[in-house]
């Protein structure tokens, strides 16, 4: 018996057959076959019902699996746990980041990696969370980077970064002067908005429904595609907004926006990667997780 076993076994159990388990460990299917075969001679019985539609778990299957599953788990810790002490970590690093997270989060963070990582290349594709689970499922990415959680029964789901929206408004606004604001208050004024269903529309409807608004009652008289379209409406006057401060630095230094701070509410978000139940990360991967991770305390910390 060997891990290699194990984790053909844990993949062949998840996904219901020995041909989607091939596809996702890129192997073939006589080959998964035969490995699981040995795993149930080494056993002495049989690990999985075999028919023309499905196959099943046996007794001793169903016995095993938590078992392979823990071993897959320790594998990736262990990786994990290790990637610290290996500087010379090498390889072709492919992510795909929502919106919010590949135009504006990430790119401060590269550099300092890149310099860390030197030997590792990184290709980073911006898109919108379904996109990006379905090139992970085709195998075509490593990994994702997401703004909301997905609930996928093929895929690990784990938080990495948190951020956290502000009122952003146009210099000489009404409000650009003043530290903290209420609510009440801010509801009077002309919004700039994402669409409905981005990730930062979801947040912001999210917390004003918890404080028992309903986001209906706010006065939105645009509704924007793309993060850039709102911060250029917001300076022309349009209206104002609720963005990641992250996506307006360059304005702020411009003195072009203004935040503004509401009192008694906050409009935090989780930022979560996920990737394949199947395949375990790359090292470069699993290096550039903890890198984030990393950063993320350390920002803690400073606050």
């Amino acid at each position: 018996m060997n891990f290699h076993q194990l984790h053909i076994f844990y993949t062949v159990a998840e996904k219901g057959s020995f041909s989607a388990a091939a596809q996702a460990l890129h192997m073939t299917q006589p080959a998964v076959t035969m490995q699981i075969q040995s795993l149930e001679d080494y056993f002495g019985t049989k690990l999985l019902h075999r028919s023309t539609k499905k196959i099943e778990l046996s007794e001793a299957g169903r016995t095993l699996l938590p078992h392979a599953k823990r071993s897959v788990e320790l594998v990736r810790q262990t990786d994990e746990a290790m990637s610290a002490f290996t500087q010379k970590l090498q390889g072709r690093l492919q992510l795909g980041a929502s919106l919010t997270i590949g135009e504006y989060v990430l790119p401060r963070m590269l550099g300092p990696f890149a310099k860390q990582y030197p030997d590792i290349s990184i290709v980073m594709k911006v898109m919108n969370t379904t996109q990006i689970m379905d090139e992970i499922l085709k195998h075509q990415l490593n990994f994702g980077l997401i703004e909301a959680p997905v609930n996928h029964p093929d895929m690990i789901v784990e938080p990495v970064m948190q951020d956290e929206l502000k009122l952003i408004v146009p210099a000489g606004h009404d409000l650009a002067g003043r530290g903290k604001v209420n609510l009440e208050e801010v509801m009077n004024y002309p919004f700039v908005l994402r669409e409905e269903g981005s990730g930062t529309r979801q947040v912001m409807e999210g917390q004003l429904q918890k404080k028992k608004i309903d986001p209906n009652d706010m006065n939105v008289v645009m509704e924007l595609g793309s993060t850039g379209a709102v911060k250029s409406a917001v300076e022309a006057g349009v209206g104002i907004t609720m963005l990641s401060p992250s996506s307006v630095q360059h304005e702020l230094a411009l003195g072009l926006v203004h935040i503004v701070d509401i009192r008694g509410l906050e409009f935090k978000r989780q930022f979560y990667a996920i990737h394949l139940k199947s395949s375990l990360l790359p090292l470069s991967a699993v290096a550039f997780l903890g890198y984030l991770r990393q950063q993320e305390l350390e920002q803690g910390e400073r606050a």
